[in-house]
């Protein structure tokens, strides 16, 4: 049983039909088109006791060379009615992708007509040259309405893109819809779009076309950009749409027409479209296709980026960027311009350095410093075929594809709060053990930020050789100078911390038991020796007579006196003594006075 559009559903099909013809698809490249199709129409239209009945299927022979491969295949079927929107082809269910519709306004009648499209390029890919026969198109349940006013009719045709690499470049469109002529309405405009006329040699224009009448000729025209067009004596000028297939040849395709019309006289080199205008004093015509080509030979630039690479800290970028000819259908030569902006600003410009061929890329580099207007996060615009003043130089298949766009922000590196020096006690000779624990902590202005705390400047820029013991760092020599790296992520900082030591006040052991034990066998005082190095150390009796006097360059006492004149020399008996320790370090202007005890 047949499937008729529901009250509901052809409610939404009108909806979502486009009646105006307008572009459906566009081809660049080596490709050319053809049409197959038939009539349902046993006979012409107002013939004399012609039954007002119409066929259910036909065929037609798709007859390809085999040098032409089939890039697209496009069903259409058309009737008059409501609309008949599931057949068959060769026994296979077909279910349009789109529909069209239209109303024939006469001062007495509306009548509907409908029209339908499918995409079936992988069924012609599957099957190829056969018999393709079209079943289960019905207008039988509604066509004696029809009848009376001889508009009466159902067909279908299959619109062919292929390709052919021994063709020129054409740029090939497919425009689409349904609007019409009569007597009540005669005049149709339809203007055609998305044209770059390069070279006008074999020009064409292709029309499926429903409901022409072969013998009703009354001021009907075809005309392009102003001028007639006719195919005679198939198609004569006053007759256009006559029931006639200019791929076969014939003349019985009743009440349809596949039509294809040279124009290489009627459309101009630079013409970016074209206008299509049909008259009928009589005939009702419905346009339902258009198809041209164009022989288009140009390239076509795009630009892509591939990779913005940043430098911490840094204002320059270095961009990876691809130029492309994809769907061009000539070279794209050397030397077209490329502008990049950021923020509107033109901050770069380059070429490219040798012709791309078609559907060919090539990938390059550009580095420029941002200047200081530019803030630190902005769009990066690159325009492929731009001089720098927002004009190209290459005449291109399509002028609006040639920008890319990419938001990018500049690498920031964290703040460092400032550090003071870290100080610890002197050792010996600038020697010290430093704790730089609390780094970790005053270092990061954001404490979500990793710090880690490197020997050299390199080490952290490289982040390597990180100081992992920070509480227990020995110093050989101070002053020196450790680096602390704080990284956000995806930048980094380096500072330096100072090291510094201090003279701390030594400590003295002021008990000697001069016995060669080993133990505390001579006067020690801790942090003295290589410290204060100008320190001079003197030892005297209860009675303030000096014994024994030294410095950084003599050995401890060991209970001996110097002075064998007054008291003298060798051991001194066990007892308390007295001594005056003067550092000469401008930080411990007074000496150091205390008493020791010697014990044998």
């Amino acid at each position: 049983m047949k499937k008729f559009c529901a009250v509901l559903m052809l409610f939404i099909c009108r909806l979502a039909a486009a009646q105006d013809v307008a572009l459906y698809q566009q081809f660049s490249g080596r490709y050319d088109f053809t049409f197959i199709g038939n009539t349902m129409n046993p006979i012409e239209n107002g013939t004399l006791f012609a039954p007002c009945v119409a066929n259910t299927s036909s065929s037609a022979a798709l007859s390809l060379d085999v040098s032409n491969v089939v890039e697209k295949a496009y069903l259409y079927w058309a009737g008059s009615g409501e609309g008949d929107f599931s057949v068959k082809l060769n026994g296979t269910d077909i279910e349009p992708s789109r529909t069209f519709s239209l109303n024939q306004v006469t001062p007495t009648t509306t009548l509907p007509f409908f029209s339908a499209f499918a995409d079936i390029t992988d069924f012609i890919l599957a099957n190829g040259n056969m018999t393709y026969t079209l079943s289960e198109l019905d207008i039988n349940p509604v066509i004696e309405q029809f009848c009376p006013n001889r508009t009466n009719f159902a067909g279908w045709a299959i619109l062919i893109v292929y390709k052919n690499d021994a063709l020129p470049i054409n740029q090939l469109n497919v425009y689409d819809g349904l609007q019409y002529v009569s007597q009540f309405q005669n005049n149709l405009s339809i203007s055609l779009p998305a044209l770059n006329v390069i070279d006008n040699e074999g020009a064409r224009i292709g029309f499926i076309a429903w409901e022409g009448d072969s013998n009703i000729s009354v001021d009907e025209f075809l005309k392009i950009n102003g001028n007639n067009i006719s195919n005679p004596p198939l198609n004569p000028e006053d007759n256009a749409f006559n029931g006639t297939n200019s791929i076969t040849g014939s003349n019985q395709l009743f009440n349809m027409d596949l039509d294809i019309y040279n124009i290489q006289n009627n459309i101009a080199i630079g013409d970016t479209s074209a206008l299509i205008e049909l008259t009928s004093g009589q005939d009702f015509v419905m346009i339902n296709t258009v198809v041209t080509k164009l022989n288009s030979q140009l390239p076509d630039a795009t630009v892509t980026v591939d990779e913005v690479l940043l430098e911490c800290g840094s204002r320059v970028v270095t961009c990876l960027y691809s130029v492309h000819n994809l769907e061009a259908t000539d070279f794209l030569p050397a030397g077209t311009p490329l502008a990049i902006y950021a923020d509107g600003v033109l901050v770069a410009q380059t070429q490219t350095v040798a012709d791309l061929p078609i559907g060919g890329s090539f990938q390059d580099q550009v580095t420029f410093t941002l200047p200081v207007e530019i803030p630190d996060t902005f769009t990066l615009l690159f325009v492929i075929d731009d001089d720098g003043t927002q004009h190209g130089h290459v005449t291109e298949l399509n002028e609006a594809n040639n920008t890319f766009e990419i938001a990018v922000s500049l690498l920031i590196p964290p703040v460092v709060n400032p550090l003071e020096p870290i100080l610890t006690c002197n050792l010996g000779l600038g020697s010290g053990i430093f704790d730089l624990s609390p780094i970790l902590s005053l270092a990061p202005a954001d404490p979500g930020n990793t710090v880690t705390v490197h020997p050299t400047e390199q080490d952290a820029l490289d982040g390597s050789s990180e100081i992992l013991d920070l509480a227990n760092y020995p110093v050989n020599s101070a002053p020196a100078t450790v680096y602390v790296r704080v990284d956000n992520g995806e930048c980094f900082s380096i500072a330096p911390v100072e090291l510094l030591v201090r003279n701390c006040p030594p400590i003295v052991y002021n008990y000697v038991s001069v016995n060669g034990d080993g133990v505390n066998d001579s006067f020690f005082i801790d942090g003295l020796r290589d410290i204060f190095l100008n320190f001079r150390l003197q030892v005297f009796n209860r009675w303030g007579i000096l014994l024994w006097q030294g410095n950084n360059n003599t050995p401890n006492w060991q209970g001996q006196s110097q002075h064998s004149a007054t008291i003298g020399s060798g051991i001194v008996p066990d007892g308390t003594y007295f001594y005056v320790l003067d550092l000469n370090d401008p930080g411990y202007p007074e000496p150091l006075t205390g008493f020791l005890y010697l014990n044998h």
